[in-house]
């Protein structure tokens, strides 16, 4: 009989127990899972490629579409030869192109015709290699879905040219992004091989009998441990065998699972406090910021301090001679008064998804568009002002039942380029939009007083709703000190038949008084009176062209109303 060490009979034994499990289980679950594998990896790249190719190309003719649309009210409104208007056409295709995007990974570029990205939805940084390769794919005039590496990062991406800006579009995502679900694969992989194990241990079980019986002991105390669902437990150990090894780092491996299950206990109970704690947070600063903005904050708080230029709609609301109105009342009665009036006011606005900004006295500052865009802003934001002037009546009512005064109010609308973002120091800050296209919102509403309306919008806003809501001209301003001319109309929610043929009289009126004809304007304006009983613009162009017929204007006179700038 041949005898061996304590070392020389391990290894033996070690060789022995190696060489059954590499020979049965090895061949067993390598094979299947190799050849499932590959295949399905193959089978997911072209399904995924095939996927992502009409996902980039959707969203490419989704940004085409767009700037199409832009170009053409360029074209219909005789301004593409303006390079002022192209570039604001520019940052309204830019601003879609960053709604288009749903993860950080995306990105929508344009280049020019020289191969220079001229719009981006994120910041990057080409190599000199990759700038070069975006020059021949501008010259080569591609199209179609290519990949391509930008910023040292693979993409795949769409191209489609846009003729009239001369662009390029490239809208693009992470190779590894699109490819994510092949790693589904592997987890598919897996699950097969412990599907091949659970197969294997049953063939295995024939031929593990005659190994050492401790093993079986070790087999028991772990399903002890396992049924009891104690980590806490140990497998004795009885040999200084590989059976006490497997042991040996069972018990390593609970203890490390014991120190993490309690780790995650701790992780739970902390989240549940810091949930409850953002819930409190967010109930008490509601009252005070935008949901909206509270949600920004809370999934990129460093975003928040930073501003964008935005394209919005600004709208100013004050009660008019509310310094006489309040001496007439008790301070209780003047502070019910309000909180009723501005109670249903911003649920008004806020209803039609626009932001209170700030309360200025009496006066109430809210815009539309930010921080979430939608496309119907600017129709939301006027019948915002129509629903203030019904929900007014309302209040009025009430008023009167209690002998209290009524509240008349003028609002302004404008619509435009804007700085908004959190604005103020560290102790305190404000979400608000700040610019020279807020100041014209505030100075319209100063407007209605002069032209005794209690609604009026600028240009911009006319331009975007003229299709659905009526709108009358009523001047052409200039605010004092500032070049931009705009005109002001007076919307209404709907006009009937009088109305209607006196809104059409007075614009031609209007007509023939920018033309210097006063006497003919007169007619017009004396004319459409018939049809406008007690209406408070024309007797102000009555009086301005009988003015203008005794005492001529000079050679340069353009019919503008300057208005002041504070």
């Amino acid at each position: 009989m041949t005898r061996y060490s304590y070392q020389e009979y391990h290894f033996y034994i070690l060789m022995r127990i190696r060489a059954k499990f590499v020979l049965i289980v090895v061949p067993l679950l390598i094979t299947p899972l190799l050849l499932v594998g590959f295949a399905a990896s193959l089978a997911a790249r072209n399904g995924i490629t095939r996927i992502a190719t009409e996902f980039l190309k959707f969203k490419s003719e989704e940004l085409k579409n767009y700037a199409t649309t832009q170009w053409n009210l360029l074209v219909e409104n005789q301004l593409d030869a303006r390079a002022e208007y192209v570039e604001v056409s520019k940052t309204a295709v830019t601003s879609f192109a960053r709604s288009l995007i749903r993860s950080e990974s995306e990105l929508i570029i344009a280049l020019d015709e020289q191969g220079r990205i001229a719009m981006s939805t994120a910041e990057i940084q080409p190599s000199e290699q990759e700038v070069l390769a975006l020059v021949d794919l501008v010259q080569t005039g591609e199209e179609g879905w290519i990949q391509i590496r930008l910023a040292g990062i693979p993409r795949v991406a769409q191209i489609v040219r846009f003729g009239p800006f001369g662009w390029t579009f490239l809208v693009t995502e992470h190779r590894d992004v699109f490819y994510e679900a092949v790693n589904q694969i592997y987890f598919q992989s897996g699950f097969i091989l412990i599907m091949t194990l659970a197969v294997t241990l049953l063939l295995l079980y024939v031929f593990v009998r005659y190994l050492t019986q401790p093993l079986g002991n070790v087999v028991s105390a772990m399903k002890e441990i396992i049924g009891a669902s104690d980590l806490s437990k140990r497998v004795e150990l009885q040999y200084k065998d590989e059976i006490g090894d497997l042991g040996h780092t069972f018990n390593l491996m609970t203890g490390q699972l014991e120190k993490a299950y309690n780790q995650i206990k701790s992780y739970a109970f902390k989240a549940v406090i810091a949930q409850k704690r953002e819930q409190k947070i967010r109930n008490i600063f509601q009252k005070y910021v935008p949901a909206d903005v509270i949600d920004q904050f809370f999934t990129n708080p460093e975003s928040m301090l930073i501003g964008e230029s935005r394209i919005l709609a600004v709208l100013f609301s004050d009660i008019r001679g509310f310094t006489s109105i309040s001496e007439s009342m008790p301070p209780e009665q003047i502070v019910e008064s309000l909180n009723t009036y501005f109670s249903a006011m911003v649920d008004i606005i806020m209803n039609r998804r626009g932001i209170v900004d700030k309360y200025i006295g009496d006066a109430i500052m809210a815009f539309f568009g930010a921080p979430v865009k939608h496309e119907d802003d600017v129709s939301q934001a006027v019948n915002s002002g129509f629903d203030m002037l019904d929900a007014l009546k309302a209040f009025n009512s009430r008023q009167a039942k209690r002998n209290r005064p009524q509240f008349r109010i003028g609002i302004g609308l404008n619509y435009g380029l804007v700085t908004v973002g959190n604005i103020g120091s560290e102790k305190k800050m404000d979400y608000t939009v700040i610019g020279d296209m807020v100041n014209l919102a505030s100075r319209l509403e100063g407007l209605t007083k002069v032209y005794d309306v209690p609604f009026l919008v600028s240009e911009s806003i006319y331009a975007k709703v003229k299709k659905e809501i009526p709108c009358r001209l009523v001047d052409r301003v200039q605010v004092k000190g500032k070049k931009q001319v705009t005109r002001i109309f007076y919307p209404k929610k709907k006009i009937n038949k009088a109305e209607t043929r006196g809104w059409k009289l007075h614009h031609m009126g209007m007509n023939l008084y920018y033309k210097r004809e006063f006497d003919k304007a007169i007619k017009y304006f004396v004319y459409a009176r018939e049809f406008l009983a007690n209406d408070p613009i024309l007797p102000i162009y009555l009086a301005r062209c009988k003015n203008y017929v005794k005492n001529p204007p000079p050679a340069n006179w353009q019919g503008l109303s300057v208005i002041s700038e504070t």
